[in-house]
């Protein structure tokens, strides 16, 4: 039974393996059959395209063409992939430099810094002459083509060949622009494959006259003036929108080259690129012959530029850098500054350095001084880098690498009086005093024994600080200095107490603001607003003043009381000013390499540096001589015609408010006396001072005459 079974299943397999062997056969001879019979059909199709002849010549050579077409087309697709690259931001080139119109604290224009530019007026506002005088000369069929003009291209080759030399330009507005827009000025072929594909990107995206108006904007004119509007107010001191046709045709002569057609660098051939942009319109029938016959006889007359040798250039220079961190990834790149500048303060300042340098320079071996004005919220009034500016660019107001010597004191004596531990009346030992192998002696190698913080502090001892270093810790030091406005970092050694430290006359400043302040902390601030050219505030600093308390008021009492003890019983007699309540600590570092003096009134806070460039030693030069004569000057100038504000901390009663006020009788501007009381002492030395106060007035009358129409929201800040 089990091999009947058996033989049954071999009998049921074999029969499947001759039917599978049969279906394979019978498949196999169907596809190959049908293989042959649509490679049959295949060939009778192919037969119709079968080309002999002459015409097989035409299509042989058709399709080479269509072979390297293709083969060009993806090298050029290769060539434009980086000007996609270019424009996947969205974003335009940032201009290498932002353009600043700077306001002093009335709304005066006192310089500008970076390039010009004014891109706020709009299409329909330039004259219709300045645009048709672009298009004849630059380019007649922006209108028509796409971008790229071959037919210009063709003109411009047929041009340059018949001349022997490089007359026409064949690059479309539009070319242009997207070099500006998105390139660099490098001369090379990919340079100009990108520029092809990015006229046709720029076309693509935006129309006709939004690209001739970022054409005006931004194209460059010369003299660091960028767009017509700028340029208009350079060269011919008016708005763009009022200018003539000759000055039209001058400007549009200046896109090829303005290196070559400015006026203030040529004018003669200015003047000749003028005439020929006169004759293109003509051609172009933009204008008839006779109509451009005025513009020929009368050709466009620029501006001498004013002498900015009088602008604030020290207190420009500081500014930029600071308006610029304010406006970095900002799309615009012209603003106007607003900021707390008083050329009257400057000019007290400035002429205090140079005046004192002049007449005691050479008795102390001493070539160079800066001094830095703020108000009691940090706002920087007035700004002396140097004595010339013409000579040396650098600002020696703003650079962290002097010692103030024992003007940093104030720090130490803050921190000990921060501990409670001391008072202005605390006693403390004046003997030698050593930490290791270095004993530091005092200034005329004598010791007082036992005497208060205040004497000690009034007398400039150099062995209390040490002592009181050692108490404290030299880090808290540190920390104080930084706290109250020093930003710069130094190494704390054993000589920090008796200010071996680089810092700024800024700096210095800015921390004895906390002690006039009354223990707040006032950063030294160059801006109150910025607005770009539309009006638009950018930046307003009444949003960021945030008033943070650093010291004790109880802290900044005594150091203020012990300040004012130094100008007048100490090493800073003669910074005191007769009727106004003013303190100040003296600074004189080894070797007379440094000498400083900084201090402040209820109404200013003024740093004065002294010293030479190449670290020469000075002839004996103190704190308490030059830097505290000249920091004298300057206050009693400054307090003159204003309000004597009393000084926290320190019991004195300001002198009465005095007035100067020009009088019909006196054309020289001599200042007269209102108050009703006032000490013969102080009446004289009013009168000896109208000179400066003449030269003062001298100086509004120029800044309004010379006052840009510039609108600026806003009042006095």
């Amino acid at each position: 039974m089990q091999n009947e079974e058996k033989n049954k299943n071999k009998r049921i397999k074999r029969n499947w393996l001759l039917q599978f062997d049969a279906w394979l056969d019978s498949s196999s001879y169907d596809f190959f059959k049908s293989l042959g019979r649509a490679y049959t059909r295949f060939e009778d199709i192919m037969s119709i395209f079968h080309i002999s002849g002459f015409r097989r010549i035409f299509v042989e050579i058709l399709s080479d063409i269509f072979s390297f077409a293709a083969i060009g087309a993806l090298l050029m697709l290769s060539l434009a992939i980086p000007a996609f690259d270019e424009t996947a931001s969205g974003e335009f080139n940032k201009a290498e430099d932002y353009s600043f119109i700077f306001l002093d604290r009335y709304g005066n224009e006192i310089g500008r810094r970076g390039i010009r530019s004014d891109d706020s007026i709009e299409l329909e506002q330039l004259p219709d002459y300045l645009i048709k005088a672009t298009l004849a000369t630059e380019d007649r069929r922006f209108y028509e083509h796409f971008g790229i003009d071959f037919i210009g291209i063709f003109r411009a080759f047929i041009a340059n060949v018949r001349a022997n030399a490089v007359v026409e330009g064949g690059s479309s507005i539009t070319q242009q622009l997207a070099k500006n827009l998105f390139l660099s000025s490098e001369r090379t072929f990919s340079r100009k494959i990108k520029e092809a594909f990015l006229s046709l990107w720029i076309e693509a995206h935006y129309s006709k006259d939004e690209i001739l108006k970022l054409y005006f904007d931004r194209a460059y004119l010369g003299a660091g003036n960028f767009g017509v509007a700028a340029a208009a107010e350079y060269y011919f001191g008016k708005n763009v929108t009022d200018l003539t046709l000759a000055e039209a045709a001058m400007f549009a002569g200046m896109f090829k080259a303005p290196s070559r057609y400015a006026p203030h660098i040529d004018l003669a051939a200015a003047r000749g690129r003028a005439n020929e942009v006169l004759t293109n319109m003509v051609e172009a029938g933009y204008l008839t012959e006779g109509q451009v016959t005025k513009a020929r006889k009368n050709p466009a007359k620029h501006i001498e530029r004013l002498d900015e040798i009088d602008y604030p250039n020290y207190f420009l220079d500081w500014a930029f850098l600071e308006a610029k961190k304010i406006v970095e990834g900002r799309d615009e790149i012209s603003f106007i500054v607003r900021t707390g500048f008083d050329p009257i303060l400057q000019s007290f300042a400035k002429e205090a350095v140079i005046s004192t340098i002049r007449e005691s320079g050479e008795k102390y071996a001493v070539e160079q001084a800066a001094m830095v004005v703020t108000d009691l919220n940090g706002v920087v009034r007035a700004m002396v880098g140097g004595l010339d500016y013409g000579k040396s660019q650098y600002n020696r107001a703003i650079s962290p690498t002097r010692q103030p010597g024992s003007a940093f004191k104030p720090f130490v004596y803050a921190i000990a009086f921060e501990t409670g531990k001391f008072t202005p009346k605390s006693t403390i030992s004046d003997s030698p005093v050593c930490i290791g192998n270095w004993c530091p002696q005092n200034y005329n190698r004598s010791y007082r024994g036992t005497v208060t913080l205040m004497n000690a502090f009034t007398r400039s001892i150099n062995t209390v600080p040490v002592r009181l270093s050692r108490i404290t810790g030299r880090k808290p030091i540190a920390d104080m200095a930084h706290r109250l406005g020093i930003r710069n970092d130094f190494p704390i050694t054993r000589s920090l107490a008796l200010g071996v430290a680089s810092v700024s006359v800024l700096d210095m400043v800015a921390a004895y603001g906390a002690f006039a302040s009354g223990g707040y902390k006032t950063e030294p601030k160059a801006i109150s607003r910025i607005t770009n050219l539309q009006g638009e505030v950018v930046y307003d600093s009444k949003e960021y003043n945030k008033r943070e308390r650093v010291l004790s008021e109880e802290v900044a009492k005594y150091m203020n009381q012990m300040m004012r003890n130094v100008v007048v019983a100490g090493t800073g007699r003669r910074a005191n000013v007769e009727g106004v309540p003013v303190a100040g600590k003296t600074g004189t570092t080894s070797s007379y390499r440094d000498a400083w003096f900084v201090g402040f009134s209820g109404n200013y806070v003024a740093g004065v540096w002294m010293g030479n460039d190449n670290y020469l030693e000075t002839n004996r030069l103190t704190g308490g001589s030059l830097p505290a004569t000249i920091w004298q000057k300057f206050m009693e100038l400054a307090h003159i015609n204003i309000e004597v504000k009393p000084l926290f901390g320190v019991d004195f009663e300001p002198r009465p408010f005095i007035i100067a006020q020009e009088t019909e009788e006196n054309k020289e501007n001599i200042v007269h006396n209102r108050a009703p009381i006032l000490q013969p002492k102080a009446a004289q030395k009013l009168l000896e001072l109208s000179t400066m106060l003449n030269l003062q007035m001298k100086l509004i009358n120029r800044q309004k005459a010379e006052k840009n129409k510039i609108n600026v929201a806003g009042g006095k800040e």
